[in-house]
């Protein structure tokens, strides 16, 4: 289940000139440098929402996600309102912790767990736990958690000084869990001006989404209750890849696994990459084009019966070459049905092992009126 889709496209230029030669006359070529490529737009870490969802396009190359627990006695409110003035100063560039390094298009994205969610109201959205699945091998440390700080940045440095400084902010008042970080591949153009990059498997990585606000409204944002209006709800899931196993297979092999055209992301019954599959084409003799356990097929929206997730799935080398995937939905069951339906019978499966698993209410948009968390757990 991989996905993020983006539109962005980008180019550098050399230029080059003549100098005198030596003695004898000669002139010769004189390389320059190529020129700098242009400084990352800044994200406002402030708004309705929270940057790093859909903000910035494309995803920014490196990640950081750190997952922690709050202690028993810690309440919520005053800590994430801190978290949230650190987060300002951090990506405004104004806080001495990050040791000089320009902020560029830093965004931090910070999320809190079932536990802390359920301590704030029983029905809210984000007080239900992840179920497990099968292909786990999880330890107790890496499942679940209270509070998920996601970095990410153009600048590979940037995203372990700013948890660095966002942990020291957090003092004692929290326990890491685990840490991942990860990074993103190239894009590829899929049409209809969007891009998106390539998975360790070779695979452009995630096409369908809501990408549009409309669709963005429906599947996407929390609408209510006002506590949690303008977040969303985040599933992380870190997965192991049998690359070698994977590699063993015949491009045909693979492509047969994900339901699409591995150099270009074309669906295996025909149009375009951005265009979806038409799971109901068969060759003449019968067949589904695309196969009956195909992945595109088994994590398809209209066959599970679900909304569409946004993903921000990243690449990762340790612990073992493999995945982050990020899916950020304002249901949880968009992602549980989903993974049940491929449970039952999807070709990609048995070529992943999913080695760390949590869920997050990404909290609503915050400023300096509004600090961090305040809509549900109070001002501080």
């Amino acid at each position: 289940m991989f996905l993020n889709v983006t539109g962005a496209m980008a180019a550098a230029g050399l230029t080059a000139g003549l100098t005198a030669g030596c003695a004898s006359g000669s002139v010769r070529p004189e390389r320059r440098a190529p020129a700098p490529k242009a400084t990352p737009t800044p994200v406002p870490a402030t708004g309705r929402h929270q940057a790093g969802i859909v903000l910035p396009r494309p995803a920014q190359p490196n990640l950081l996600a750190v997952v922690a627990d709050l202690g028993a006695a810690v309440a919520p409110g005053p800590l994430l309102a801190e978290l949230g003035r650190a987060v300002r100063a951090l990506t405004a560039g104004t806080d001495t912790r990050l040791l000089g390094l320009p902020p560029g298009d830093l965004t931090v994205t910070v999320g809190v767990g079932p536990r802390l969610v359920r301590t704030a109201g029983a029905s809210l959205p984000g007080t239900a736990d992840l179920p497990r699945f099968s292909r786990e091998r999880i330890a107790p440390q890496a499942r679940g958690g209270d509070l998920l700080i996601q970095i990410c940045a153009g600048d590979a440095l940037l995203p372990p000084v700013v948890a660095a400084a966002l942990l020291d902010q957090a003092g004692d008042r929290v326990r890491e869990r685990w840490r991942q970080s990860a990074r993103r591949g190239t894009n590829v153009s899929v049409g209809n001006g969007l891009t998106a990059p390539r998975n360790p498997l070779g695979f452009i990585d995630g096409i369908v989404g809501p990408h549009t606000t409309a669709e963005q409204q429906r599947d996407l944002w929390l609408a209510g209750p006002p506590a949690v209006a303008g977040g969303t709800l985040a599933v992380l899931r870190r997965m192991e890849l049998d690359l070698p196993r994977f590699a063993a297979l015949s491009v045909t092999e693979q492509e047969a696994v994900l339901g699409r055209r591995r150099a270009s992301g074309v669906p295996l019954s025909g149009g375009t990459a951005a265009s979806g599959p038409e799971l109901g084409a068969k060759t003449p003799d019968g067949r589904y084009l695309v196969p009956a356990d195909a992945h595109v097929r088994r994590a398809h929206s209209t066959v599970v019966g679900v909304g569409h997730m946004l993903r921000r799935s990243y690449s990762t080398d340790e612990p073992a070459p493999g995945l982050l995937f990020i899916s950020f939905q304002n249901d949880l069951r968009t992602f549980t049905a989903t993974l049940t339906h491929m449970d039952a019978s999807d070709a990609l499966l048995p070529f992943t092992t999913t080695t760390a698993s949590a869920t997050f209410l990404i909290l609503p948009g915050f400023d300096r009126q509004h600090p961090l968390g305040s809509q549900l757990f109070g001002r501080s």
